[in-house]
């Protein structure tokens, strides 16, 4: 999706929809990194009396003679029996991988199909050294954490032109001249992440393509390639940033689609754009969380209102579940 693409601009709101402590279109970073958040998930859940079972991958949901949940299989063969199931994964894992073939009527199957998880995104995580020194606000003496590193660093976004631009180079397969660069400091907020001095920034970058032009895949070369890239992008902005570096990595979007299982490596579980968004998730004809199967729920990023780490598409598949 470009600047240009009609309801890109829906993308902005969605960011500033929600509120933090009362602060409307503010973000907050939990202690500890994103896992903090699953780790009070788990928590809470644990006192409810919930069991958890982890590095248990799901083979398939399984259903009974009326095509209702009955449970799930594990890889390993075990089978969980439940009335309910919630998947948190995308729509196209839900229902095209993880259910018998045939348990879904065509219409719906085919819309499920047709979602466009298009990725522009390339994630990068990198390990500091000291804080970066930016010209246009330059630290203090003491190189203590100033409020711009506790913001959203957007660079080479000064001209809408400039995105326009890297959409139609990785449009065709290339890497662009000047990527989007959003930047974040979590430690300048949650010490734990870092030692004392040292800093950690994460760069979510676009646009990029999925597979490199002729068909050529994001190898090593081409990941540290493109690191480069955006370190020497960051260095004109902050010098001193390339020296600070002690380690990195990188997450094109086929990692991001592997590592964490986003279909196309979309990390909203598929496009936010006007044909996809809010009661048009996962499908027109069955907007999440309800799904074509009795008892299936649909609670992650792919159903109503749509992707964000706010928890809202969760919310409406418990309260469902609680009411029903």
């Amino acid at each position: 999706m470009s600047p240009s693409t009609p309801g890109s601009g829906y993308v902005l709101l969605h960011h500033v929809m929600a509120q933090l402590s009362g602060v409307r279109g503010s973000w907050g970073y939990p202690e500890g990194g994103m896992g903090g958040v699953t780790q009070a998930m788990a928590r809470a859940a644990t006192k409810a009396g919930a069991q958890l079972f982890t590095d248990k991958q799901v083979k398939t949901i399984l259903l009974g003679k009326k095509n209702e949940v009955v449970g799930v299989e594990t890889e390993d063969g075990s089978q969980l029996y439940a009335k309910t199931v919630l998947s948190n994964a995308t729509a196209h894992t839900t229902f095209l991988r993880l259910l018998p073939k045939g348990s879904l009527p065509p219409e719906f199957e085919a819309s499920i199909k047709s979602i466009d998880y298009r990725s522009p995104v390339c994630k990068i995580n990198v390990a500091l050294k000291s804080l970066p020194n930016f010209k246009a606000n330059p630290n203090n003496r003491d190189n203590s954490v100033m409020p711009h590193h506790r913001c959203t660093i957007h660079l080479n976004c000064e001209k809408t032109e400039l995105l326009e631009e890297s959409f139609l180079q990785a449009s065709a397969g290339l890497i662009p001249d000047k990527p989007m660069i959003e930047m974040t400091l979590p430690s300048s907020c949650d010490p734990t992440l870092a030692p004392p001095g040292c800093h950690v920034a994460l760069f979510f970058t676009q646009y990029v393509p999925y597979t490199l032009a002729g068909g050529c895949p994001w190898d090593e070369n081409a990941k540290i390639e493109y690191a480069n890239k955006i370190f020497n992008i960051v260095e004109e902005y902050a010098p001193g940033f390339k020296e600070s570096v002690v380690g990195y990595e990188v997450l094109p979007p086929h990692e991001l689609e592997k590592v964490f299982g986003l279909t196309g490596g979309n990390i909203f579980h598929g496009a936010m754009s006007l044909d996809q968004l809010l009661i048009l998730r996962p499908s027109s004809m069955k907007p999440g969380p309800f799904t074509p199967i009795h008892g299936l729920l649909l609670c992650g990023s792919g159903a109503h209102p749509g992707g964000g780490v706010m928890g809202s598409p969760g919310r409406l598949a418990a309260l469902s579940v609680l009411t029903t």
